[in-house]
């Protein structure tokens, strides 16, 4: 799922170099011999992912796999615990002023960068300006506006002022996006969506956004005895019972998600692990709000109207979901809960005779997904509005498709989304980042993840004003008030909140899912 911190969670990101992936002269050789998807070792593990890659650089990854598998060879300042809780990292110590405003970091000494320099503050300032920097059009700043200047106090030490306090700031910086880049790849002019250098555990060895994403250990890794495995190859597999397959006959360890009608055929299997776990990730049906007839409100209702939730959830998702109660999951503090919305297909007619369309109409319904269960989700939608009179034609876009057609329109009036079927995973738990992202007018994509291009000057200022109100009974009743504006609006269709499912060989240990859609296999090991 896209992550709706990203702010839910875009400027170009060299969308058409995604396009055209480049392989190494190693991988063209590997191909060649037959070994592309051969592990080096028997210490190296496969992981099949649902997916394929956007891009290797953190700063500029509006979804969360390429985020987590950049963890392989990327660290933060700040990571997060088994509790989503925010612990240090790369930083050793961090104090905050009494106004809330300068946050003094100390980082590890002795970190070297995979290049062999030594992390220090200059290179904490180097990437964090280039991130701030709107030359730089990296869609994860919107997240970051908050930082009024970086500094250098010594070189172990640097200091962070934000323009307003703001109490999550240190999950922001460990939700997967202020990782330490290598300030010689930086200044190289290479491309960071294709290259890697930074001080994590693993090291880049070869990556095609579509095919695979392949890490070897770090023999040099600060951590004496870590990383335990010899690499890790990620690959994409967007075929639920081809992921299925690779992990019941070993050719993956791991695989991610979990189809969900195997889910009780692969429960019997004596060599794997099945892990099922309650999420924060929240599938929907974007609207675009700017084109006839989605500019009319009724259309917008009908349409939410028009599906059947708990039938999705039990056809798409075989029950491992449920229908959406809010504007925000409801884990997520000072969220609402105003639904599901019920599932009234007369009354959808109703409202779209009402708009005018009493035959109905004719659009276009989206996938960001072209994995097996997203092609399940819009064939159902579908099915579910042809019964109230619209009729759609389909299309399910991979992962560089998603990124040049959606995530990039520069000209929100010639995007050619009507209907698109997505989702987003907030890793802070911050109800703004659950928000904004998707909802703000400046948030509108490419800025953002705002792609249905919904805006209501109310709920502009709601969040504007809940985000800088420090009153927590003030700031309850501002967000009640943009949730049920939101709501009642309906830029979307709610559709589902997702369980996180995953299949792991028995043998592999340490190789955990969390609540985001991310992965731990920081100390993941194989065991006999």
């Amino acid at each position: 799922p896209r992550s709706a911190e990203s702010p839910p969670i875009s400027p170009p990101r060299q969308k058409e170099t995604l396009m055209k992936p480049r392989a190494s002269f190693l991988a063209l050789c590997l191909a060649a011999a037959g070994f592309l998807f051969q592990p080096a070792s028997a210490e190296e593990i496969t992981v099949a992912v649902g997916s394929g890659f956007t891009t290797l650089d953190p700063y500029d990854a509006t979804d969360m796999l390429s985020r987590a598998a950049a963890k392989s060879f990327y660290e933060g300042l700040f990571t997060f615990d088994e509790n989503m809780k925010p612990v240090p990292q790369l930083a050793q110590s961090c104090e905050t002023s009494p106004d809330g405003l300068v946050y003094t970091i100390k980082l590890r000494p002795n970190v070297k960068f995979h290049d062999g320099t030594t992390l220090d503050a200059e290179a904490v300032k180097l990437n964090i300006d280039r991130l701030l920097d709107p030359a730089n059009h990296l869609s994860r700043r919107t997240y970051f506006t908050p930082i009024e200047k970086v500094e250098v106090a010594d070189p172990l030490t640097v200091r962070i002022t934000l323009k307003h306090p703001l109490g999550t700031f240190l999950s922001r910086l460990a939700n997967g996006t202020v990782q330490m880049v290598c300030p010689s790849l930086l200044k190289s002019g290479k491309d960071v969506a294709f290259n890697a250098c930074g001080t994590g555990p693993y090291v880049l060895k070869d990556y095609n956004p579509s095919e695979r994403l392949h890490v070897v250990k770090n023999p040099n890794y600060r951590v004496a005895g870590l990383p335990k495995l010899d690499g890790i190859l990620w690959r994409p597999v967007v075929e639920n019972s081809t992921r299925a397959a690779m992990v019941r006959t070993g050719e993956a360890q791991f695989a991610h998600p979990m189809p969900a009608e195997q889910i009780k055929v692969l429960q019997k299997e004596p060599n794997i692990d099945i892990l099922v776990q309650p999420s924060v990730i929240v599938r929907y049906l974007f609207i675009n709000n700017l084109h006839k007839p989605f500019t009319d409100v009724r259309v917008r209702r009908a349409i939410n109207y028009a599906i059947n939730k708990e039938a999705l959830a039990k056809v798409a998702f075989s029950g491992y979901a449920r229908p959406v109660t809010g504007v925000v999951p409801e884990v997520f503090e000072f969220a609402t809960k105003p639904g599901p919305w019920p599932y009234d297909p007369k009354k959808a007619r109703e409202l779209l005779k009402e708009a005018g369309y009493p035959q109905g109409f004719e659009t276009v319904l989206w996938s960001g997904y072209n994995n097996t269960t997203g092609q399940k989700v819009i064939q159902f939608i579908q099915q579910q509005l042809r019964q109230v009179g619209i009729r759609t034609t389909l299309r399910s876009l991979e992962a560089g498709q998603r990124v040049a057609l959606v995530e990039s329109v520069q000209d929100p009036m010639k995007a050619g989304m009507r209907l698109y079927y997505i989702g987003c995973s907030n890793s802070t738990g911050e109800i703004d980042l659950a928000m904004r992202p998707l909802f703000h007018s400046e948030s509108w994509a490419p800025a953002l993840a705002n792609e249905g291009f919904y805006k209501n000057e109310k709920v502009d200022r709601l969040l504007d004003e809940a985000i800088a109100e420090t009153d927590r009974t003030k700031r309850a009743k501002l967000y009640d008030e943009v949730q049920s504006t939101i709501w009642n609006d309906a830029p979307w269709a709610f559709l589902v909140t997702e369980d996180v499912t995953g299949a792991s060989a028995k043998t592999l240990k340490n190789f955990r899912l969390r609540p985001d859609s991310s992965y731990d296999f920081y100390e993941a090991e194989l065991v006999k």
